[in-house]
């Protein structure tokens, strides 16, 4: 149930960037800062508190990892794609065991065999792959799965990864619609989708409300800011990441939140502002549980004005 590649990814392409000349946010230092870290505002937001089941520690069993979860306070979980049905339901079974709720999937394939791919077998994979990760939340009762919808390369243009993609995500739907699912659609460093009006115009046009905005904080810090994602992509944001980014001059780090550059105080506004109620989930390393404890504390104090 581990997803290694996700941040490694994350990493490379910044540093890539970053050698590349990229002049960007990510590669410079920056006024910015956590301005308020601590201070609350009123009235507190109203939102659910998870985290990325691969924050808990894998020596643990599964119980025993979603009992952590609980006990360190954390409500939900969002769990990776899983395609042995039999281990599905062992997942399922622990988690109602430990009283805590599985809120959502993250799709697992889309990285080796994105959507946008050229290659009839590599997208035919990756719809396999998205099949399975919304009947593992119907089983597990959640209601979304993350995607990354392609990836542009060398190989890929812009405009073929926006058509492509667009082409095989709306042949889902009828499934997300039958099982009460909804597939949400993720800003990452693959090139794509690199500004608000982008990915709301890119959800727009599937005009359907099982198409909805993940949005992650940190992500967008490379070359944007969040508080201005939130706002232009308002009802359309059905959950959220949580982490932070600490720009340097030799590139950036990931760092803990409130220790880097996204001013939570705007993200909380904007958050208000939008009146966004939903999940925050917090995709961050992951250690013992004095450390899941305090990101649990420091979500409370940055974000959901709990002292």
């Amino acid at each position: 149930m581990r997803h290694p590649s996700r941040r490694e990814f994350l990493k490379s392409s910044v540093t890539s960037l970053c050698a590349a000349g990229f002049t960007g946010v990510a590669c410079r230092a920056s006024s910015m800062g956590s301005r308020a870290r601590g201070l609350p505002l009123s009235p507190p937001l109203s939102l659910t508190k998870g985290l990325v089941f691969d924050m808990l520690p894998e020596k643990l069993s599964l119980g025993e990892r979603f009992k952590l979860a609980r006990d360190t306070g954390f409500e939900i979980v969002q769990a990776p794609t899983e395609p042995d049905i039999h281990k599905a339901e062992e997942i399922k079974k622990a988690a109602d065991s430990a009283g805590i709720r599985i809120d959502s999937v993250m799709n697992m394939d889309h990285w080796k065999y994105p959507l946008s791919s050229s290659d009839r077998g590599v997208v035919e994979k990756s719809l396999a792959g998205m099949r399975t990760s919304l009947h593992n939340a119907k089983l597990w009762g959640a209601d979304t799965v993350l995607l990354v919808p392609a990836v542009v390369d060398a190989k890929t243009s812009y405009h073929d990864a926006w058509e492509r993609s667009q082409k095989e995500i709306r042949s889902l739907i009828p499934l997300a619609e039958e099982l009460k699912v909804m597939i949400l659609i993720e800003e990452v460093w693959n090139k794509f989708l690199l500004s608000p009006l982008e990915m709301a115009k890119y959800i727009d046009e599937f005009q359907s409300p099982w198409i909805k905005a993940w949005f992650d904080v940190g992500n967008v810090m490379l070359y944007g800011y969040p508080q201005d994602w939130i706002h232009t992509l308002g009802k359309r944001t059905a959950r959220v990441h949580l982490k932070d980014f600490k720009r340097k001059e030799d590139g950036y780090s990931w760092v803990n939140l409130g220790e880097g550059d996204v001013d939570w105080s705007a993200v909380r506004q904007a958050f208000a502002d939008v009146g966004y109620s939903g999940s925050v989930i917090a995709e961050l390393d992951g250690r013992d549980e004095s450390y899941l404890r305090d990101v649990s504390g420091r979500i409370d104090r940055l974000l959901l004005g709990r002292e």
